[in-house]
């Protein structure tokens, strides 16, 4: 058939027909993908310009198998409905594309079950290491990873005594500190909106740490003022109304995150409630959201940006061999924007 390069494997074009295509030899066209600029430009262009034609794609499963290594990172998330992890994953991936690593994500929804499942596929489609959000899980999941030679980082969490290595912060000591803030300003009445701590050792975290500067400051700690709800902006406005119609009602809400502070920021609006006048509300991660809310939202501030690319190359040590890989401990910052004030008078 005139103007068409005969092809073998059906229709999918091979090294072979690159090379027929382009007048050259099959060491030619691989040097121009793997090695371009060991190639003259003329040549190079003439490769490309048949590799683009005809719609070759490298045969990455023969290339896994020889080199025993897929260079592929898996990395399974709690959710990707808010922009809670999108700052540290993009900054994780510009550096794994910088070593030539390709990010493979997927989100468990805040499901065990799920999670494993999805670990479980990523090892078997050839994951070479994984990143994982927290340290709560089945230690059945990590003999699991351990028996296949799986290298896992954990992110978002510092734990220094924990079995795998993390990249994070103390969620506890964080939280601590912005729950002591307020209550040197004299809040004694404090409610809480937690995201289910059954399964997440960062919400855990994060309400223990209210906790701890209550009991240090005199307070006490059962009596924090505590509703638990999934991640979601009408969670947060949901919530926060219930905390507003106990007696004593708090003065001061402090929130698992910026999105369910958000949400307690448009209940407040809603039903009447001057923000800082008559209640104060805080938020944990420090999300583009909590800038651009109104008013902007006192918070406390990760560095997801030096979090994710801290993390990549820590997975890339560890897949170059380096076997022991210490726990990195990052450090937040409270932000005060216009969301905490001293209680009512």
């Amino acid at each position: 058939m005139h103007g068409k390069t005969s092809r073998t494997q059906g229709n999918i074009p091979t090294l072979a027909d690159v090379a027929k295509h382009a007048r050259v030899s099959t060491a030619t066209v691989s040097r121009c993908l793997n090695t371009p600029d060991r190639v003259v430009e003329e040549t190079r262009k003439r490769v490309m310009a048949a590799v683009n034609e005809l719609g070759y794609s490298p045969n990455f499963s023969a290339r896994a198998l020889a080199a025993r290594r897929t260079n592929t990172i898996g990395a399974i998330i709690p959710t990707m409905e808010n922009a809670i992890f999108a700052r540290g994953l993009q900054a994780f991936q510009e550096e794994l594309r910088q070593s030539g690593l390709t990010l493979l994500v997927a989100s468990s929804s805040y499901r065990p079950d799920l999670e494993e499942e999805q670990i479980r596929t990523l090892v078997a489609r050839g994951a070479d290491a994984l990143l994982l959000i927290g340290h709560h899980r089945d230690p059945r999941i990590y003999d699991f990873l351990d028996k296949r030679g799986v290298p896992v980082l954990i992110a978002w969490a510092y734990d220094e005594k924990a079995t795998k290595p993390s990249i994070g912060f103390d969620n506890r000591a964080a939280m601590a500190k912005i729950a002591q803030v307020a209550i040197a300003m004299g809040h004694s009445e404090i409610g809480a909106i937690s995201a289910e701590r059954a399964d997440n050792d960062r919400a855990r975290d994060r309400v223990a740490g209210i906790r701890d500067a209550m009991a240090a400051n005199g307070l006490v700690p059962d009596e924090l003022a505590l509703i638990e709800t999934p991640y979601s902006i009408e969670n947060g406005r949901r919530v926060f109304r219930q905390l507003m119609a106990l007696s004593p009602r708090p003065t001061v809400v402090i929130c698992g995150n910026d999105v369910l502070a958000v949400g307690a920021l448009q209940m407040a609006d809603e039903i009447g409630l001057r923000v800082t006048q008559d209640v104060s509300i805080t938020g944990f991660d420090d999300i583009e959201l909590a800038s651009v809310a109104h008013p902007p939202l006192t918070t406390v501030h990760v560095p997801h940006r030096d979090m994710g690319r801290d993390a990549a190359r820590l997975l890339i040590n560890m897949l170059g061999g380096q076997s022991q890989t210490a726990s990195v401990e990052l450090a937040t910052d409270i932000r005060m924007r216009g969301t905490l004030g001293p209680p009512p008078a």
